[in-house]
């Protein structure tokens, strides 16, 4: 028999595949796929947090009258369910909202009451300060030309002199502003109202429109969301009307005119975490220096770093770390982002709510599972 002898093909030599050119097929690596499913989703995220922040732009008015209506049911509800054992809800609601526009009101009366009161004095007493300012700045260690300052001020004069139709153009415009605030604040009250007698019941009517699945878990995030907004609220305000009482305490000790209105200017002030309380301590060192000199006015400063560091290292950590569990730089960005966003009004709400929003992100999150295969609330290892 004849043996056939079979022929092996040669092999080819290594290379890149039939079809595919080397490096632009290449498989992507998973670092840039991880960043670009990152990015994608960022992007999205980005665009309807403007798209929801032009809307609420639009409507900046209805916005700005929802959420104090929510800061009113936030501190008014607790008392208005207190009330509610002894008489009907509408009444105790009624009796509740009338005594806070009262002490609010009485607080705005003893305010001007006062200022008209010193301004024939603070007025004497901001001429000679002035006077003893240039004095002060004519010697050492500024040693600044008196004339100078003499010019400086005689061109005050004159500019306020030459655009007097300007400002009296801005005034009229502010009138406008005023006739708005008052809008809001009445739709603000109008909901307030609701919110305090039924703001559960209209919740929960809420929730039943969703779909079965996942009503649960948007009332869960609604209660989240409520505890942190109120603990949030109550615990700003305790902290405003603490550094506000330190203040006018300090300021009748040192003597220094307005107290009162400054001690209120703080109260406000300290709604604009970080911020507020320096600005409204700045302009009682401005009053402190043009009425009783710079002594006075070091003293002042010396409270704005003794109130700075009884709000950042007793108040907050005490009464906000249970309601707010976001980083100082966290609050810092927002307060910045919110003023660029919306001025006064958005410095203002900007950190209850970024706070609301993780809270809410918390409570929609998935328990994280332990080895054993448990859940957990990522705090305190296995429930």
């Amino acid at each position: 028999m004849t043996r056939r002898l079979v022929t092996r093909p040669a092999r080819r030599p290594p290379g890149p595949r039939r079809g595919r050119r080397p490096g632009v097929d290449a498989p992507v690596p998973p670092i840039l796929r991880t960043a670009a499913a990152y990015a994608w989703r960022i992007l999205v995220v980005g665009a309807v947090a403007y798209a929801v922040f032009s809307v609420l732009g639009k409507f900046h008015e209805i916005a700005l009258a929802l959420f104090l209506g929510l800061v009113a049911a936030a501190m008014l509800r607790p008392a208005a369910d207190r009330l509610d054992r002894i008489m009907p809800r509408p009444l105790a609601v009624a009796l509740v909202l009338v005594v806070s526009a009262l002490l609010v009101l009485g607080a705005f009366a003893l305010v001007g009451e006062s200022v008209a009161n010193e301004w024939p004095s603070l007025v004497r007493e901001f001429r000679q300060g002035l006077d003893r300012i240039q004095t002060w700045l004519s010697g050492p260690p500024f040693r600044l030309d008196s004339n100078v300052l003499s010019d400086l001020q005689s061109k005050i004069g004159t500019y306020l002199s030459s655009h007097r139709s300007t400002l009296l153009n801005t005034a009229v415009s502010g009138a406008g502003r005023v006739v708005a605030v008052l809008t809001v604040a009445a739709l603000g009250l109008f909901c307030s109202v609701f919110f305090i007698h039924s703001g559960d019941r209209q919740w929960g009517w809420f929730c039943e429109q969703l779909p079965q699945g996942v009503r649960e878990r948007v009332r869960g995030a609604g209660k989240a969301a409520w505890r942190t907004f109120t603990g949030y609220t109550r615990g700003i305000v305790l902290v405003a009307a603490t550094n506000a009482i330190l203040v006018c305490v300090a300021l009748f000790v040192l003597g220094v005119p307005l107290a009162v209105p400054l001690a209120l200017l703080e109260f406000f002030a300290a709604f604009v975490p970080l911020v507020g309380s320096p600005v409204a301590l700045g302009v009682a060192a401005i009053v402190a220096l043009a009425a009783q000199g710079p002594l006075v006015a070091g003293l002042v400063i010396v409270l704005i770093v003794v109130i700075g560091q009884i709000e950042g290292h007793l108040l907050h950590p005490l009464v906000m770390s249970w309601a707010v569990r976001l980083h100082p730089m966290v609050v810092a960005l927002s307060v910045v982002a919110g003023a660029i966003a919306a001025g006064i009004v958005g410095a203002v709400v900007a950190v209850p709510l970024v706070s609301v929003i993780w809270s809410v992100r918390q409570s929609l999150r998935p328990p994280a599972r332990t080895r054993e295969g448990g859940p957990t609330d990522g705090r305190r290892g296995p429930r």
